[in-house]
């Protein structure tokens, strides 16, 4: 019998991103299930220790929580395996996994309140920028992604990242990746993946933008329709 198995998600979450794209990549099928993110279900919060998103649940019986260690599950248990098969290359990835939640700056530009607040977080993007510029530039590859020619797990872990960041960048241009024609080009790879585009909500930069509307960020100002917050 085949395993079931469902996600538990918030429809804009990376975190879950990073889940689904992996199952989407190993052809998994699965349900999805929304918890409102301001009205979180009591059987949702006696299976999530920190209260967030995402948790798998598999066969109705087992939540595992943590995007990495769901990643890594689905990667045990069934093929193709996305991470590389050398042990040293696996253990170079899975650090570069490690650095994700450093990241999470990246999405946090929306959060921005004001044109100062904006350039001030962009540096700490830069930053952020520069080392996984360093980073792709010591593998010994031809890309498009960050091991080569193969999707792995380190590419699921970031695509999320980078889908909301091009979202921010289209509605405000930053000329910020540009600085760095490595990892632009793996963000243009991870992209244009089926995986990635499939792992969130159809019009996703639709629901993307309504949000940031909804929210009445700063940033919200420069989609059409939207008033900033004051």
């Amino acid at each position: 019998m085949a395993t079931k198995y469902k996600l538990c998600s918030f429809k804009t979450c990376p975190w879950v991103h990073r889940a689904a794209i992996v199952l989407q990549e190993k052809n998994i099928a699965y349900d999805i299930e929304y918890i409102d993110r301001d009205n979180r279900p009591e059987w949702f919060l006696a299976i999530s220790p920190h209260s967030k998103v995402p948790v798998l649940i598999v066969d109705e019986e087992t939540a595992l929580f943590e995007s990495n260690a769901i990643a890594e599950y689905l990667d045990e248990v069934t093929e193709p395996r996305l991470h590389p098969s050398d042990p040293l290359d696996r253990a170079y990835n899975r650090a570069w996994n490690d650095f994700v939640p450093v990241c999470r700056k990246i999405t946090h530009l929306t959060d921005a309140t004001d044109e100062e607040d904006l350039a001030k977080r962009c540096e700490g993007v830069r930053d952020i920028f520069e080392k996984l510029e360093g980073a792709l530039s010591k593998r010994d590859n031809d890309g498009p992604y960050f091991n080569g020619p193969d999707f792995s797990l380190t590419d699921a872990s970031y695509a999320p990242i980078f889908m909301r960041f091009t979202l921010f960048d289209r509605i405000h241009p930053l000329g910020l990746i540009e600085e760095f024609p490595l990892l632009e080009a793996w963000r243009n790879a991870l992209m244009d993946r089926p995986s990635v585009i499939a792992g969130v909500v159809p019009d996703f930069e639709d629901y993307w933008r309504q949000v940031l509307r909804d929210r009445g960020r700063w940033a919200a100002q420069f989609i059409p329709g939207a008033a900033a917050a004051e």
